[in-house]
């Protein structure tokens, strides 16, 4: 994940700031670095392979001994476990769904760690994003989603998921936040001025 400057923390900060100023709803975004470090991913890739290709290749040929077989396996798990730990090959390695299900558990995770379900009225709203798996979902609370069904919130994913994906993730949040205050001051307009919960951006490195 990039390191956000400060001008770039508080633009997020100010946009959440004039959001809250037209509506009773408490807006706490999350940026993750990612979701996590996914470590069992290589050694279970590596454990298939070097189980497989060698037994496979000694079963058509018969070129190792039941020895020299073993040792084949062992080699080939180590230098896959290393191979498989490259970045840009451990991505690839990882299903969508997995890397998906894993930024929801992080993101339920944070809705309850930032206190969003104890906000008066409950109108918690998690905007949460996880760059590595280029994840990016709106968790409301019950106040919230009386109100306003879910699906409203797709669209502005959708462009958010679009923005994270090009590099543009600070501006996606400030352009996510101020969708999300056109529809909450419509349908949760503000009755009383308060601030429950802090403005500034929550990183997860």
């Amino acid at each position: 994940m990039a390191l956000l400057s400060e001008y770039e923390q508080r633009q997020v900060a100010e946009a959440i700031a004039e959001v809250e100023r037209h509506t009773d709803a408490e807006l706490v975004t999350v940026l993750a670095a990612r979701a996590d470090d996914y470590t069992y991913i290589p050694l279970l890739w590596a454990s298939l392979l070097a189980l497989v290709l060698p037994g496979l290749v000694f079963y058509l040929t018969g070129w190792f001994s039941v020895h020299g077989l073993l040792m084949l396996q062992w080699l080939s798990f180590l230098v896959l476990c290393l191979l498989f730990r490259l970045p840009f090959l451990t991505a690839r390695l990882i299903p969508r769904t997995v890397r998906h299900w894993r930024a929801s558990n992080l993101a339920r995770r944070q809705f309850l760690e930032q206190n969003l379900h104890h906000t008066l009225g409950s109108t918690g709203v998690l905007i949460f994003v996880s760059e590595a798996e280029r994840y990016v979902e709106i968790l409301v609370d019950e106040g919230i989603s009386r109100r306003l069904d879910n699906q409203v919130w797709e669209a502005i994913v959708q462009r958010f998921t679009e923005q994270v994906r090009a590099g543009q993730t600070v501006q996606g949040f400030v352009s996510c936040i101020e969708a999300c205050g056109k529809l909450l001051s419509q349908h949760v307009p503000l009755t009383q001025a308060r601030n429950e919960l802090p403005n500034r951006l929550v990183i997860l490195r």
